[in-house]
């Protein structure tokens, strides 16, 4: 092996490496280091080329909702020159030409640069699919998508015919019924209005989920919402300019809460006559055998199971279950 070959591998394994997760989670990021390994194995054999930025498109599916400014890596790279290169693959459609894998900012800051003018690339012989995944495992290795950001890009993968929901999730490296609350949940929000927050790292599930349920109550039209929206981002922008940095990260969450805010009350529900939620046992069968019962209690829900095989491995995936259940009850509520 060459030793250009060599470095090139090296520097390919250590973007597989770079910004990894703790020990605890490294076995759920054994597929990441496998696709851009992948990646490494169908790099060009020879060097790393020096390309024409305006030579390179980018057709990839947007997968952060915030990219950031690029003004600081623009200085980083004219100071220090660009030290990891990015992934490139050869447009089908045109010799001359190549579609970006990954290293949208690296690329950006180039074209932005007054002193740079060719971009560093590694060449890759991969296909769509593969340029997908190459895409997605590279980003999450760095920095994990949001909740939001997750379900808008699980959307547009399926959208887009890359997968179905169970494919599409074991790409993400999650469950396939966390695909389909995320969905449900980005569903109930809206496309247009979650864009206009951001990716809001600090909004998790639970947040989302209860501005999806306020919007449904109160039957809020998202118009102004997006507007609010947007009118934070605007004002963050303007305080930037003036010296008063912000972290894009924070103004998405403090969009989030001013939309939260904006919401008119949901409307007082009718006053009723308190009721004990019980009721008598409920036979559940399977195959026509009878395999334990449910009943509604003071409490709750109280569901027994005889059949002990069954029931040690309804206790295993109890959490899956009851999410895709939540899921499903999602779907049916918006549906009526």
């Amino acid at each position: 092996m060459t030793s250009g070959k060599k470095k090139r591998m090296s520097m390919l394994d250590s973007l597989a490496a770079a910004g990894g997760p703790s020990a605890a989670a490294g076995s759920s990021m054994m597929s990441t280091n496998r696709a851009l390994r992948a990646a490494r194995d169908a790099v060009d054999s020879h060097h790393v080329w020096e390309l024409d930025p305006d030579a390179i498109t980018n057709l990839r599916i947007e997968d952060r909702l915030a990219p950031g400014d690029v003004a600081d890596l623009i200085e980083s790279i004219e100071t220090s020159g660009q030290t990891v290169p990015i992934l490139v693959r050869r447009d089908p459609a045109h010799a001359d030409r190549y579609l970006l894998v990954y290293g949208r900012r690296r690329l950006e800051a180039i074209r932005h640069s007054n002193k740079v003018s060719k971009v560093r690339a590694l060449v890759a012989n991969m296909d769509d699919d593969s340029a997908v995944r190459a895409q997605i495992t590279e980003n999450m290795a760095r920095r994990d998508l949001t909740f939001i950001e997750r379900a808008i890009f699980a959307r547009e993968l399926i959208e887009q015919g890359f997968g179905n929901q169970s494919q599409v999730a074991e790409v993400l490296t999650v469950t396939k019924s966390s695909v389909s609350m995320a969905m449900a949940i980005l569903d109930a929000v809206g496309v247009d209005l979650a864009r206009a927050i951001g990716p809001a790292p600090n909004i998790g599930r639970p947040r989302w989920d209860e501005l999806g349920r306020a919007l449904a109550e109160t039957g809020a039209d998202p118009a102004p919402l997006i507007a609010i929206a947007e009118e934070v981002h605007v004002n963050a922008s303007r305080a930037t300019l003036k010296g008063d940095i912000q972290d894009p990260q924070e103004t998405s969450t403090a969009a989030f809460e001013a939309v939260m805010k904006a919401l008119p009350s949901s409307p007082a529900p009718a006053r009723t006559t308190a009721k004990p939620a019980r009721s008598k046992p409920r036979a559940l069968t399977l195959d026509g055998q009878k395999t334990g019962s449910v009943r509604r209690t003071a409490k709750g829900v109280q569901i027994d199971l005889t059949e002990g095989a069954f029931a040690d491995w309804v206790e295993a995936e109890a959490q899956d279950l009851i999410a895709d259940l939540h899921a499903r009850w999602l779907q049916r509520s918006e549906d009526t």
